[in-house]
């Protein structure tokens, strides 16, 4: 199929198009880029982990090297570590081959690799190597034989794909210009201090066309008429492919609707054609994609419908892994299929849909859970990387923790119950303070405590007053369906949410009027409820406030009682303590009397049923003598059969 190239050079975005719809991205926008090539110096070495870290600029992110990439660092072939390789502030010469990733910094090698055209330049490497992608054996034969002849002793050389079929004179200029371009890297490196960029490729267009130009490329569009004439220059006169600049006054990416893509390809879920879609979640060790029939149920059957669906999701998902730029274990949920006969065509399905991926994807096994294992090199940053960050709210979780607290949300008794939030505060008022003289006067004692009890019997009262009020909350209906009063009850969700506006009223009776019922019909037998409750409250609070005045007028009068035992001239001089005594004892005896009611009435029903028990066990116990001279004396028969037996 024929391609498109879109470069926005200003942007450092590139898109490659086929059949106008977006399959790649190229993006070279962070601070360090796969290619560049620094001077450093070492900052610690980790023996547990044979690796170092190399400061390789102002960031806070070192970059990170193993020893197996050493290259010429390695010097010492029969090392015992890496301690013995490297030691801190020593100068290296290293290129980054990984981007960094979240928390990571760029990962390093000293293996340099110099990118051209046609050849890749390895100064320490060793030998002729030849793409794989060239399959003429006698190509391979001709290019490696060339190779042998122009490499410089102690280089390496790389022949690439876009060798074949290219005459010598090309060749050896491209290997003279990656020569000059590695004379610099080392002139640069011996007249400079760590750290410090020696080497990395400016012209964005030119990386582009080298790494992404391809047989089926038709077409380029840049953004200016300078970046036509590098474009043109770079693929020289021996090409079909039209090189054109954007002058239309939409962006260049609106245009071609790659910033939609973009945006689309930072959604987990990707549609199908036939109605299927797939989910992608990228996870910090592997990501997971699932894949679902959703509403595609057109086939003639079952097994039909779920094979088609997974070939669709198999194009996609190798589609997505190139858009999204996803490395690293992949596991793939295809719906499952019990033929195994189905399971291998899925196999070699998908394996030819990944073959033309420059990351080499390698699926690694079928389990027997029928999930899909594969692992795909990581070359830069993937799109979540490079055009998203971790929201503020969740940490990049993806949903914010929501503790139900006990003010806000009561979980539901039963369905139909009563919701309801109080916050009860009590109000209490100071008593005034009464000081105990000789010469203070019996009104004063008695207006005091008075005033103090009555101050307790209204607290009491408006208490009682505000319960009264508190418990006759509003009336509100809501009409739920079955499956919903399910969810609701089960969960321990306010039923309030199904309202439009929030109730005013914190205080409420929430009745569920389920399909087929009458609204206003629950409502009114709800109020009726209510107003009975209500009621028998209300009869119930005014006994309470009776037994708390009794018992405040009670301790009234004890206290006058003791001030006058204290004061005994007092207690001559003002005749109206009779009265107080007087009303003491009779309120004493209502008190009692009240009290006493049910004590009386419990008495006199033990004492009934101890009386009725002792008859009936003195009726066991009569004597059997006693019972016939009872019975003699009711049959005057008896009484003259014995007389005459005498």
């Amino acid at each position: 199929m024929p391609q498109k190239v879109v470069i926005a050079e200003q942007l450092r975005i590139a898109a490659l198009l086929t059949d106008e719809r977006v399959d790649e991205l190229i993006v070279a926008q962070g601070r360090y880029q796969i290619g560049d090539v620094y001077l450093g110096t070492i900052e610690n070495v980790l023996p547990g982990i044979d690796a170092a870290f190399v400061n390789i600029g102002a960031s806070e992110k070192n970059g990170f090297i193993h020893v197996t990439d050493l290259g010429p660092l390695k010097k010492k072939k029969n090392a015992a570590g890496i301690t013995e390789l490297l030691e801190p502030r020593q100068k290296v010469l290293v290129q980054v081959m990984k981007e960094p990733t979240g928390t990571k910094g760029p990962r390093l090698t000293g293996n340099l690799a110099l990118p051209g055209r046609y050849l890749v330049l390895q100064p320490n490497g060793q030998g002729v190597n030849i793409s794989r992608r060239i399959n003429s054996e006698n190509e391979r034969n001709r290019l490696r034989a060339l190779g042998v002849l122009v490499k410089p002793p102690g280089t390496g050389l790389l022949m690439r794909s876009e060798a074949d079929g290219v005459n010598e004179e090309l060749l050896i200029t491209d290997l003279e210009n990656l020569l000059k371009q590695w004379e610099s890297i080392q002139q640069a490196a011996e007249n400079s201090s760590p750290p410090i960029l020696l080497n990395r490729e400016e012209d964005f267009v030119n990386r582009i066309l080298r790494d992404h130009s391809s047989p089926e490329l038709s077409k380029i569009i840049v953004e200016t008429s300078k970046a036509v004439e590098r474009a043109k220059n770079f693929l020289g006169s021996h090409t079909n492919v039209i090189v054109e600049c954007h002058d239309q006054p939409i962006d260049l990416l609106e245009h071609y609707k790659i910033n939609a893509a973009i945006f689309n390809a930072l959604k987990p879920r990707v549609d199908l054609p036939s109605g299927g879609y797939i989910i992608i979640e990228p996870t910090e060790a592997l990501t997971v994609i699932d894949v679902n029939s959703g509403s595609f149920t057109s086939s003639a059957n079952s097994r039909e419908t779920v094979l088609w669906t997974n070939c669709e999701a198999a194009i996609e998902i190798a589609r997505q892994l190139k858009l999204r730029n996803i490395g690293g274990v992949i596991i793939i949920d295809f719906i499952d299929m019990d033929s195994r006969r189905d399971q291998l065509q899925l196999l070699e399905y998908f394996s030819s849909a990944i073959k033309d991926d420059k990351s080499r994807p390698q699926i690694a096994q079928l389990t027997e859970l029928g999930l899909v294992e594969l692992t795909r090199k990581r070359q830069g940053q993937n799109i979540y990387e490079l055009f998203s960050k971790p929201c503020s709210n969740c940490n990049g979780l993806g949903h914010t923790p929501e503790i139900p607290i006990k003010e806000e949300i009561q979980p539901l008794a039963s369905i139909g119950g009563l919701i309801q939030k109080e916050e009860s505060s009590k109000k209490f008022q100071p008593l005034k303070e009464v000081s105990k003289g000789k010469n203070i006067e019996s009104a004063q004692i008695n207006d005091a405590i008075s005033s103090q009890n009555n101050s307790e019997v209204n607290n009491q009262e408006n208490e009682l007053e505000q319960n009264s009020i508190k418990q006759e909350p509003d009336l509100i209906a809501i009409k739920m369906s079955q499956d919903e009063e399910y969810v609701f009850s089960s969960l321990g969700i306010n039923p309030t949410l199904l309202l439009d506006k929030d109730p005013e009223n914190e205080n409420l009776l929430v009745h569920i009027v389920r399909p087929g019922e009458d609204e206003k019909i629950i409502l009114d037998e709800a109020k009726q409820r209510i107003t009975s409750i209500g009621n028998k409250r209300k009869k119930k609070s005014k006994n309470v406030v009776n037994r708390a005045s009794n018992k405040s007028n009670l301790e009234t009068l004890e206290s006058s009682n003791k001030e006058t035992d204290n004061n005994s001239t007092f207690a001559t001089e003002e005749p109206s303590n009779e009265k107080l005594m007087h009303k003491e004892d009779t309120i004493q005896k209502e008190v009692i009397e009240q009290e006493g009611i049910e004590q009386d009435a419990a008495k006199k029903e033990a004492i009934e049923k101890k009386d009725v028990t002792q008859k009936e066990n003195s009726r066991e116990l009569e004597d059997p003598v006693q019972k016939e001279a009872e019975a003699e004396a009711e049959d005057p028969r008896r009484r003259r059969r014995r007389s005459s037996a005498t």
